[in-house]
């Protein structure tokens, strides 16, 4: 034990002969504890809502999303070999993506619909009791008749608003209409409910529909065309590079024609981006508890520096050195500092599983897109929260003991 540290353990354990320095200490690992327990629950929240939404938006959105400009795509299964054939990719699958309206017998509203492949790779729709309802969209004709009618998955919330159920049928209103003699005439045609998905995010649920890309097609009058191709990927956070790669590979076997891709980070950049700027802000908003608590820290030294003025003179006289002395004080403003920060881990771990597997706070999914709260505990995260509080920590400590070291024994004694 280096005589540093036996001093500085002896003047941490020592009873203080002023009870207010000891209650100050207190309040010292009282507020570094609550501070760094506040930013392991909160930073925690806001990693698990930004695993959440990614989770969400790429359980319903493909990882890259692949459209020609200026019209829609033809010879599209060619296509979709040659992007399938790109490093990093794992499935390419066509799609029919368009704004309808949708009308039950006592209700309208708006809609995006979805003409998918059913038979395609990648692409997966749960219905609000976990099965796959993707094999329900049969290649149905578009058919007036209730006994073969062409069928529509839609949204939980969005099958609430227009007062239907599994089973009902809603009449799809499409833009791409005919001209008649009293002007432009929507189509409009009946489908029947066959499903219910929920996403656990509300956007999807209240305005996502579902159809098959034959019947997508026909409603559209795409003949054999279709407005997008979605593609997933092995690893998502290179979806950027391998876009890139994918419009490069394209261009050069199909001249003439042009493609653009987005990968999910840039279609959600807004989203992300703010998930980002909010975790920022409030780490440095709660890492002022923190500082009121180094605050603290200081304060207990300065005054524990003062009572024992006439203890450092004698060290010094016996031939101890300044940087011994602030090696002592440094050493017990540490060990403040790591004790407050080892209990508002364990406490932050504590509340972090309570929120985790007892879901006691519950939110409004239209406000907030979950019903409970996400929680992500991620080392990284924690090993950031514990560097910076015990720098902090290390910090308030510097003034005091370099007091402390600064001190001239023969003063301190002749007036101690």
């Amino acid at each position: 034990m280096s005589f540093e540290f036996f001093i500085g353990r002896r003047y941490l354990m020592a009873k203080q002969k002023q009870t207010f320095i000891s209650l100050i200490t207190f309040l010292s690992v009282a507020g570094i504890t609550v501070g760094v327990m506040a930013l392991i629950v909160v930073i925690a929240v806001m990693s698990g809502a930004e695993t959440e939404f990614r989770s969400r938006i790429l359980g319903v959105e493909s990882h890259i999303v692949l459209m020609q400009r200026g019209s829609p795509f033809n010879n599209y299964r060619k296509i979709i070999k040659d992007v399938e054939k790109v490093h990093g990719v794992k499935n390419a699958s066509p799609f029919v993506y368009t704004q309808i309206m949708l009308r039950s017998s006592s209700r309208v509203s708006g809609a995006v619909l979805r003409g998918i492949d059913p038979d395609a790779k990648g692409i997966e729709i749960k219905d609000i009791n976990d099965i796959s309802l993707k094999q329900r969209l049969k290649k149905n004709n578009l058919k007036d008749s209730s006994f073969n009618l062409p069928e529509i998955i839609l949204g939980k919330e969005l099958a609430t608003n227009l007062g239907v159920m599994e089973g009902d049928t809603v009449y799809i209103i499409s833009p791409k209409g005919m001209i008649s003699p009293i002007g432009h005439v929507p189509a409009m045609k009946r489908f029947k409910i066959v499903g219910l998905f929920q996403s656990g995010f509300y956007e999807y649920d209240n305005s996502l529909v579902y159809i098959n890309l034959s019947d997508a097609q026909k409603i559209m009058r795409l003949e054999d065309s279709i407005t997008g191709i979605g593609v997933r990927v092995d690893n998502i956070y290179d979806a950027n590079k391998i876009a890139d790669n994918i419009v490069s590979s394209l261009e050069s076997r199909h001249e003439k024609r042009y493609f653009f891709a987005r990968d999910w980070m840039e279609m959600n950049k807004n989203l992300f981006s703010a998930l980002k700027l909010e975790k920022k802000a409030m780490f440095i908003i709660l890492t002022l508890i923190v500082l009121v608590a180094a605050f603290n820290i200081a304060s207990t030294l300065i005054m524990m520096v003062m009572e024992k003025t006439k203890d450092i003179a004698i060290l010094k006289a016996m031939g101890a050195t300044d940087k011994s002395i602030r090696k002592i004080f440094i050493f017990k403003g540490m060990i403040i500092g790591a004790a407050g920060t080892f209990f508002g881990m364990c406490s932050g771990f504590i509340l972090c599983t309570l929120l985790k597997y007892y879901k006691f706070i519950e939110l409004p999914g239209d406000v907030y897109y979950f019903t409970t709260l996400p929680v992500r505990l991620e080392f990284f995260d924690v090993l950031i929260i514990v560097s910076a509080t015990l720098l902090i920590c290390l910090l308030s400590s510097i003034y005091p003991a370099s007091q402390a070291a600064r001190l001239n024994p023969v003063e301190a004694i002749r007036y101690g």
